[in-house]
């Protein structure tokens, strides 16, 4: 990491979502990185986090990053999705359609989720799987 940002932890979180909000997510995940390393078991900062990166396009840094708001939360719906989102774009069906069925049995009304669970297996259908 380079030389660390003026403000506080909730400092950078806030610039980091509103950075996130005005379309910088590489800028958001820099500094929200920062704030993750001054406080690691924030689930909170994870997920602006986790946001940034797959914005960003680091689909593999996401997946691990939403895999550490799962630990600290297993229950953690949207990190579910999260993760099975940034798994389909790193090409990891399998855990896809895992953490994306997850997410579905957490909240079967989120239309959202069973769609891109419908969307991933249909990918992997097509693929041969």
């Amino acid at each position: 990491m380079t030389e660390q940002p003026d403000g506080d932890v909730y400092q950078w979180y806030q610039r980091g979502l509103a950075l996130l909000a005005d379309g910088h997510p590489g800028a958001a995940a820099t500094l929200l990185a920062h704030a993750v390393a001054a406080e690691p078991a924030s689930r909170s900062l994870l997920e602006a986090l986790a946001r940034a990166q797959y914005d960003v396009g680091q689909y593999q840094e996401a997946m691990i990053t939403f895999g550490r708001v799962i630990t600290l939360n297993p229950t953690d719906d949207y990190a579910q999705f999260g993760l099975g989102l940034a798994a389909s774009r790193a090409g990891a069906l399998d855990r896809a359609v895992e953490h994306l069925a997850l997410a579905v049995a957490m909240r079967p009304d989120a239309g959202h989720y069973a769609r891109a669970l419908r969307g991933v297996r249909a990918r992997r259908g097509a693929i041969g799987r």
